[in-house]
Parts: C-alpha cells; sequence; structure tokens
C-alpha cells in the first residue's frame, strides 16, 4: 500500500504544472535630447571627445537595480530631439543625422520624435561675459555717444541706478521636446504598453506627467546635468504605486556607453 501511495503521490506531482516564471518588467525610456547633450557637455566638456556617441539603451539599463526592477527588459527608447545647425560647423547636421542613424542601427526598440528650433528675438542688458546667474554683472553704459557705431541699443538705467546698455539679439528656442516627452510617457504608460518608466532630463516643465505616471507605473527620473535635480521632479518612493528612484548621471556614465564604431555603415564623426 505504501508503495501505491507513492506512485500516486509522484503522478500528482507529474500532473501539477511548474509555477509560471514572473513575465519581464517592460520599461519605456524617453529620452530629452537637448537636456542630455548640455548635460553631458557639462559634465565632460564642449570640446572633450568621447561623449557624443551615447549607447542611450546601454546607458538606461545599466542605470536600473534588478533588486528594486528585477527582470527588467528595454520595450521602447522614444528619443525627442530638435535637430539644428550650429553656428560655424557646417557638418552639424549631417552628424546629428548620422548619430539617428547609428541609434536606429544599434537599438530596434528605438522610436525617434523631432521637435523643432524657432527663431527668437530678445530683449536684455548686457552683462560681463562669463559671468552668470547671482555672479552676473551687468555692464555700465559708457554714455549714448561712445558706443559703437555697430552696436545698436539703449541707454536705460538699472536697478542700482547706473546706466546700462539694453540691446536685442537674435536667438533659437528649441520647441517640443518636452512636450513630446511627455505626450509618449502618458500615452505608454495609460495605454499600459510599458511596466515602468524612465525619463532621462531635468526639465521641470515634466513635473505633471511624471506624477501622474507614478500613480501606474513605477518610474526613474535621471538627471542627465551637473545641476542638482529639479525640486519639481522629486518625489517619494512610495508614493502612488511605489518602486520609484532618481539617479543623476556622472561623467563616466556618459564614456562608459559609447555606440561601437562603426554601427553597420554609420561611423562616428571625427570629432566625436
Amino acid at each position: 500500500m505504501g508503495a501505491l501511495r507513492e506512485l500516486a503521490r509522484l503522478a500528482e506531482m507529474l500532473e501539477c504544472p511548474f509555477p509560471e516564471r514572473p513575465a519581464p518588467l517592460r520599461v519605456g525610456v524617453y529620452v530629452d535630447a537637448f537636456n542630455v547633450y548640455y548635460g553631458a557637455r557639462g559634465h565632460c566638456g564642449r570640446g572633450t571627445p568621447g561623449w557624443r556617441w551615447l549607447d542611450l539603451a546601454s546607458l538606461a539599463m545599466s542605470m536600473i537595480n534588478p533588486y528594486v526592477w528585477p527582470d527588467a527588459r528595454l520595450e521602447r527608447l522614444v528619443y525627442c530631439s530638435a535637430p539644428r545647425e550650429r553656428a560655424g560647423d557646417s557638418s552639424s547636421l549631417a552628424d546629428q543625422q548620422n548619430y539617428v542613424n547609428a541609434l536606429r542601427e544599434h537599438i530596434p526598440e528605438l522610436e525617434v520624435v523631432h521637435g523643432k528650433y524657432v527663431p527668437r528675438t530678445k530683449s536684455g542688458v548686457l552683462v560681463a561675459k562669463g559671468t552668470s546667474g547671482a555672479s552676473q554683472r551687468r555692464v555700465r553704459s559708457p554714455g549714448a555717444g561712445q558706443w559703437p557705431e555697430w552696436l545698436p541699443g539703449e541707454e536705460v538705467t538699472g536697478p542700482d541706478g547706473t546706466e546700462e546698455v539694453l540691446v536685442s539679439i537674435s536667438t533659437f528656442e528649441e520647441k517640443g521636446s518636452d512636450v513630446n516627452v511627455a505626450s509618449a510617457l502618458l500615452i505608454d504608460v495609460l495605454s499600459g504598453r510599458v511596466d515602468a518608466a524612465m525619463v532621462i532630463s531635468n526639465d521641470s516643465d515634466l513635473h505633471l506627467p511624471l506624477r501622474h505616471s507614478r500613480e501606474h507605473v513605477p518610474v526613474a527620473t535621471i538627471n542627465p546635468g551637473t545641476n542638482p535635480t529639479a525640486r519639481d521632479l522629486r518625489g517619494s518612493r512610495g508614493e502612488g504605486v511605489g518602486g520609484h528612484w532618481w539617479r543623476r548621471l556622472r561623467p563616466e556614465d556618459f564614456y562608459r556607453h559609447q555606440l561601437p564604431d562603426p554601427v553597420g555603415s554609420f561611423a562616428k564623426p571625427k570629432a566625436w
């Protein structure tokens, strides 16, 4: 009888299905390219090579702690950019497109969303070169009759009563990247396309979509720049569904995660 009971027990065990393995955690990564570029440049230096040929997928997945987000898998990577020719560099647009092509070749989960640059005219008083923020030093007017002929301006009285020079400048304003990041993030989160989200930006305008996303999925906020994470982007780990985390990138994060060279037929520009 004992042998029969043992055989019956073994038969029951064989009929029982193995426990199902949990499904991978589908991670969506949303990149503000403008924010990442200037953040990386601040960390690594404008004229320094070795950081621009960035492997965004490798960088993003290296940030994930497997104990916090176990079995994470890249579901999609949305790269929000606005190409623009850099003054004095006729190859800059071609280099940017070459980089995007390399990303497409290397990262099958990639989606590229383009914004645009809009020309703007802005007015402001002249400040001494190299000064900014609290250390900003305004240039005192030498008198309207003493200005160079090529400098159109207007003499105005500053807050401390000294005469200053008001001028107009032509510039470009990047439009669309923050809106595209927010839109892609919310569409994916609310449609159930991703189980977790990572936003690589320190743009405080993203605070509302990030806050709402935390009610539905765990969210990682990656600050690519040298400044502290924007106050509006901070939160608590247990907010909403929980499992959220924050990280600020370091120079070595950019240097360690570079694309192969070449990627297919796309080679890294020499200055990069």
